[in-house]
C-alpha cells in the first residue's frame, strides 16, 4: 500500500465571523507584529481597516502592503518583500483573494530565505518554512488558505511559475464565508467553477489518494448544488456558507493530491494573456474533462454523482454524459466566454500554442492526468477551445 503524505494548516477558524478571530489566532500561535498583504480594493472598500482596527485594539499593530497585482509578478512580490524588510514582522497576515494570499506566501517565503522567486519554481520543491503565514481569505476559489503551493508569473518571459512545498501551507486560515457577499457575479462564477475544478481534478488525479478522495467529494457535494444560487442571490447566506466550505475543502483536496490537465494547460492562458485563473480553468473545464474521461471512466461518474447531476445507480458512461452536458452547461448559464470572446486575438494564440504547451508540460501538472497528452494533443484541445 502506498503512503499519502497529507499536509494541513495547524489551525482552522471556519464560519461566519471568523476573521473577526484573528487577533485570538495571532495570540495562540505567539506571533504579535504581522505584516497585512492585500490588495487596492480591500483598502478601499473599507475591509483592511476594519481589520486593522481589530489587531490595534487588541494591542497588535499591523502595517500593510496593498500593492498586490492579479496573478502576482515577480516584480510585485520583490516589492512585497521590500517593504517587508522595513519593518519588524514575525508572520504574514495574507488578506484577499488567490493573488493576496499567493503574495503573502511568496513574500514570507523570499523575507526569509533570500533569492529570486525562479529559484522556487517546480520541480524544486520548498519545504524549509519561510515567515509564518495566517490566511484570510475573501473569495470561495482558490483554496490557497490550505493549499502547499504559489503561483507567481515572470513578467518578463510570461510564464506562471508553479512553487510547491509546505513553506507554502499556511499554518492558520480563518474561512470566514460573511467576507463573500460583496462579490460581483462574475467573480463569484470564475472562483466558483475554480474551486469545482480542483475537487473534480484531485479526485481523477493519479496521485490521488482516500484521505484527498474524501475532501474532493464533499467539495464537489457542497459547490455544485450551490454554484447557481449564488451567481443568482449574492446574498444567500446558506449558499456563500457552502461554496466558501467548498472552496476550502477542495483545496484541501488538490494540495494533498494534485490538479492535472486542466491546471497545466489554464496557467499558461493567464500568463500570455491576462485572464484571470478561475475564468482560464472555466474555459478549458469541458472539453478537457471530454478528452480525459474515457481513461478515468468510474472516477469521473462518481464526480457526476457527488455533484448530483447523476443517479448512484446510474452507469459510468451515463453519468459521466451528464457530466460533459452540466460542466457545458454552467459555462453557458454563467456566460463564461471562450478565448475569443475574452478578446484574445486568434494569431498571436495561434502563434503561442507551441510555447503554452510547452509551458503545460513543464508544470509537472499534466503527468498527473488520466489521460497524458502528448504536446500534439494539447494543441489539439487547445485548437478546440478556441473553436467553442
Amino acid at each position: 500500500m502506498s503512503i499519502a503524505s497529507i499536509a494541513l494548516p495547524r489551525v482552522f477558524r471556519i464560519g461566519g465571523g471568523a476573521s473577526k478571530q484573528l487577533p485570538e489566532v495571532l495570540g495562540a500561535l505567539g506571533l504579535s507584529r504581522p505584516l497585512v498583504v492585500t490588495d487596492g480594493w480591500l483598502v478601499s472598500s473599507g475591509r483592511v481597516q476594519e481589520l486593522t482596527e481589530r489587531l490595534a485594539k487588541a494591542g497588535i499593530a499591523a502595517r500593510v502592503f496593498a500593492d498586490t497585482v492579479p496573478d502576482p509578478t515577480i516584480a510585485s512580490i520583490d516589492a512585497g518583500v521590500a517593504f517587508l524588510h522595513k519593518g519588524e514582522h514575525d508572520c504574514i497576515v495574507g488578506f484577499g483573494g488567490g493573488s493576496p494570499l499567493d503574495s503573502a506566501k511568496a513574500i514570507a517565503l523570499l523575507g526569509m530565505h533570500g533569492g529570486a522567486m525562479a529559484d522556487y519554481k517546480a520541480p524544486h520543491v520548498q519545504d524549509a518554512p519561510g515567515l509564518p503565514v495566517i490566511a484570510v481569505p475573501t473569495t470561495a476559489g482558490t483554496g490557497s488558505e490550505a493549499t502547499r503551493f504559489t503561483i507567481i508569473t515572470d513578467e518578463t518571459t510570461d510564464e506562471k511559475m508553479l512553487c510547491p512545498g509546505l513553506a507554502y501551507l499556511p499554518v492558520a486560515a480563518l474561512v470566514d464565508y460573511e467576507l463573500t457577499f460583496t462579490k460581483p457575479a462574475g467573480l463569484t462564477a470564475d472562483t466558483g467553477i475554480d474551486s469545482l475544478t480542483h475537487a473534480i481534478e484531485a479526485y481523477v488525479s493519479k496521485r490521488a489518494n482516500p484521505f484527498s478522495d474524501g475532501m474532493a467529494l464533499l467539495a464537489m457535494r457542497a459547490i455544485a448544488p450551490n454554484l447557481r444560487r449564488v451567481c443568482s442571490d449574492p446574498m444567500d447566506a446558506a449558499a456563500r456558507e457552502a461554496m466558501m466550505l467548498g472552496a476550502t475543502q477542495a483545496g484541501i483536496a488538490f494540495s494533498n493530491s494534485s490538479v492535472a490537465l486542466v491546471h497545466g494547460m489554464s496557467r499558461p492562458i493567464g500568463a500570455h494573456f491576462h485572464v484571470p485563473h478561475g475564468l482560464s480553468n472555466a474555459m478549458l473545464l469541458p472539453t478537457v474533462t471530454a478528452w480525459s474521461a474515457p481513461a478515468a471512466l468510474d472516477r469521473y461518474a462518481d464526480c457526476a454523482r457527488a455533484m448530483g447531476v447523476a443517479d448512484e445507480a446510474e452507469g459510468d458512461q451515463s453519468a459521466v454524459a451528464r457530466l460533459l452536458d452540466e460542466l457545458a452547461g454552467l459555462n453557458r448559464e454563467l456566460e463564461v466566454p471562450g478565448p475569443a470572446a475574452w478578446g484574445i486575438d486568434t494569431a498571436r494564440w495561434e502563434a503561442l500554442v507551441p510555447t503554452m504547451c510547452a509551458q503545460a508540460a513543464a508544470s509537472g501538472s499534466p503527468a498527473n492526468n488520466p489521460r497524458v497528452p502528448e504536446a500534439e494533443e494539447m494543441a489539439m484541445l487547445y485548437a478546440q477551445v478556441w473553436a467553442g
